[in-house]
């Protein structure tokens, strides 16, 4: 075992699901030609006064309230100065001493993470390296996009656990509805603060950054082999130098990117282009009497109201859109555990498997719970009631219409079971011997034998009956 234990924080940054940018009117458009919505604000050109996005703002207040920040009413914004390329004014319009909302927290079930802040901020260009041979392109359409960072404290004690963290940071924004979280567009963002100190101590450790992590499971790797970097250099007696390291999903390693700048380096000051920002007491409880109901509330209240497994109400609260087609599906079927079964072996199979959004599935939920309702009242077997769901999926019929249309209702008259029934066994004289010899494992032959004889419409319940009696 280690002598050394890690120290995580993260910083995660979160485009705001605004049409406009933070404090100009050009259009937020991810895809757009390069450098297509850019205008003097967004370049800082003299004399053009940045306006606060009223809807960026309260989409910020909406995600701290459901984080369990306190919102303040009364937030400052900055200039963070620092040169790059893609921010072409030289500074950032950020919050620095006075953020929008501190304190709050998640609880992902690894420990409780607590948040240091969350402050509005908006977004630098863009550097496009492996466009041009040789050269930079600069795209600046994303200059002055709106974001929260949301800061957390150093809580975090393992890969696992941020993983665990992030998940469920994502899934409540993404119940909040204040953004589409899609980490292939840039909407969601992570840096991660990575120290190990002697196990078992408070001291902190020197510090790295971690940068370029697209993806959840990049983030985890990236601290793991930090984590281990340090770990093995600690123990060698050597030193951790304070740097910001860029993360290469390629060769699963960090490289060092630059020296690690201090608060002070930024030389932050408040925004004299921007009075203070004022939020009345009164619109913040407001906006927090408009909140959903959030994946936690959602897991225990599936737990206890619908006597689901943990497994089944985490993966059907993992997506709010997700979790109200079950409910509308268990309403309308009176059968909360089917209707748990079926969301999560054919709906999420039939989404998984083409890669598709659920807008796009054709069955409404009435529609599921009718082939529930047909399934349980011995209509349709559940083999059946697979095949009459996909092809609903497909062309968006009921299931009434596929039933009727391919002659699927499941046989129950006794006479004709006990006719496959017998024809199954006496044209496998041999096979019916061995089950009376006590191969018990054989029924599961006839019962082919007289679904293939049915084509698949006799009742199981009673063909298993019967195949009893006439084997003895």
């Amino acid at each position: 075992m280690s002598r050394f234990e890690p120290v995580i924080g993260l910083e995660v940054h979160v485009q705001l699901a605004t049409r406009t940018k933070l404090f100009c009117g050009d259009p937020v458009e991810f895809g757009a030609l390069p450098n297509s919505h850019v205008c003097p604000v967004c370049l800082g050109l003299p004399g053009a006064l940045p306006v606060p996005n009223a809807a960026a703002v309260e989409l910020a207040i909406r995600t701290a309230l459901g984080l369990g920040c306190d919102v303040h009413e009364t937030s400052v914004f900055a200039r963070k100065n620092y040169f790059y390329p893609d921010l072409p004014k030289g500074y950032q319009i950020t919050q620095f001493d006075r953020p929008l909302a501190t304190g709050g927290g998640l609880d992902p079930g690894a420990g409780h993470v607590r948040l240091r802040r969350i402050h509005i901020e908006e977004d630098a260009g863009k550097s496009i390296h492996d466009r041009f041979s040789a050269r930079t392109a600069v795209d600046l359409n994303r200059a002055g996009t709106p974001l929260i960072e949301i800061v957390t404290e150093p809580d975090i004690s393992s890969p696992a656990h941020a993983r665990a963290f992030l998940v469920l940071l994502k899934q409540t924004l993404e119940y909040l509805d204040v953004s589409d979280c899609d980490m292939e567009k840039g909407s969601l963002r992570v840096d991660a603060n990575v120290s190990v100190r002697p196990a078992g101590t408070l001291a902190p450790g020197t510090k790295t950054e971690v940068k370029n992590m697209n993806s959840f499971s990049s983030v985890e790797r990236a601290l793991a082999f930090e984590i281990e970097r340090q770990t093995a250099l600690r123990e060698a007696g050597g030193r951790i130098e304070h740097e910001t390291l860029l993360w290469d999903a390629n060769r699963s390693e960090a490289r060092p990117m630059r020296s690690k700048e201090e608060s002070h380096d930024y030389r932050y000051f408040p925004d004299p282009d921007l009075p203070p920002l004022v939020v009345e007491r009164k619109r913040i409880e407001e906006i927090a009497s408009d909140l959903p109901e959030l994946p936690a509330s959602r897991r225990a209240r599936f737990r206890e109201a619908y006597a689901l497994p943990d497994y089944d109400a985490g993966v059907l609260t993992a997506a709010r859109e997700v979790a109200d087609y079950f409910e509308k599906v268990a309403a309308a079927a009176s059968d909360a555990k089917a209707a748990s079964n079926w969301v999560m072996t054919d709906v999420l199979g039939w989404l998984n498997q083409r890669g598709s959004p659920l807008v796009e599935l054709r069955v409404s939920p009435s529609a599921l719970a009718e082939v529930i309702r047909m399934v349980r009242g011995g209509a349709l077997s559940s083999s059946m009631g697979r095949e009459v769901f996909l092809e609903m999926a497909a062309s968006g019929r009921d299931a009434a219409d596929v039933v009727r249309e391919r002659g699927l209702v499941q046989v129950r008259d006794e006479d004709q079971l006990r006719s496959w029934a017998e024809e199954a066994v006496r044209t496998n004289p041999v096979e019916a011997e061995r089950y009376r010899g006590g191969e018990a494992k054989l029924m599961a032959f006839f019962m082919g034998q007289v679904m293939k004889k049915s084509k698949g419409q006799a009742d199981p319940r009673q063909t298993t009956q019967l195949l009893r009696e006439i084997l003895g």
